[in-house]
């Protein structure tokens, strides 16, 4: 699996929008660290990722409701996290940096 690392960490593709997730909505087509998609968002260009443009670039016809929302984030490399969606919004939490409340 290819993915884009800058100073020992990996991009990883978040949608803060909600509405629609980007990964959580499309799990069965595509990755969190799909490098075409991370260098468009990293060139702010995330407005040009439509049905059409994963069709012609990804070769996979994915649901793009999310992508005007992306974002990358910068995890360290080898550490585990999840990425969870509420109501279309993703969330990215990186295993044993959550607290909890008592």
């Amino acid at each position: 699996m290819e993915k884009i690392e800058q100073d020992g960490k990996v991009a990883v593709l978040v949608s803060r929008g909600f509405g629609a997730g980007w990964w959580t909505w499309n799990k069965e087509y595509t990755t969190p660290f799909e490098p075409k998609v991370v260098e468009m968002v990293l060139k702010g260009k995330q407005h040009k990722i439509t049905e059409e443009w994963c069709e012609e670039n990804l070769g996979k016809d994915l649901y793009c409701g999310g992508a005007s929302d992306l974002e990358v984030e910068w995890v360290e490399k080898g550490l585990k996290f999840s990425i969870n969606e509420y109501d279309g919004s993703e969330s990215l939490y990186i295993e044993n940096e959550l607290e909890f409340e008592a």
